[in-house]
């Protein structure tokens, strides 16, 4: 009997991110505070919310309005640790802002233009 073998299939190709795409997640971005959850959380790895809300300094419910927002964008996970949510980072959403970003980078400053 012979044995069989074995072919590897090629992982389905994703959609390449739309303007909309980049765009909620620079929206998702757009605010103090969410900036500042992704920077402690860059720093800390994971952290519960009951911290994040002590760091940062805002009001809890306000707090869990700019985390819902990140959560909603992929930006953040959050796994529930009964009786608390931990919250990390989700850095692979961030890739379609971050190579538009880079090619804004790579281009390089623009010549002088009369339009």
């Amino acid at each position: 009997m012979a044995a069989a073998t074995a072919r590897s299939v090629p992982a389905p190709a994703r959609p390449a991110p739309t303007g909309d795409d980049i765009a909620a997640l620079a929206k998702a971005l757009a605010h103090p505070a969410r900036i500042h959850i992704v920077r402690l959380l860059l720093e800390k790895r994971t952290c519960i919310g009951c911290d994040i809300v002590d760091e940062v300094g805002l009001a809890q419910s306000t707090v869990s309005e700019h985390l819902r927002i990140l959560k909603a964008a992929g930006i953040i996970t959050g796994e529930i640790e009964r009786p608390r949510i931990c919250y990390s980072l989700n850095p692979a959403s961030l890739r379609p802002l971050a190579a538009l970003l880079d090619a804004v980078f790579e281009a390089g400053e623009p010549e002088p233009s009369v339009c």
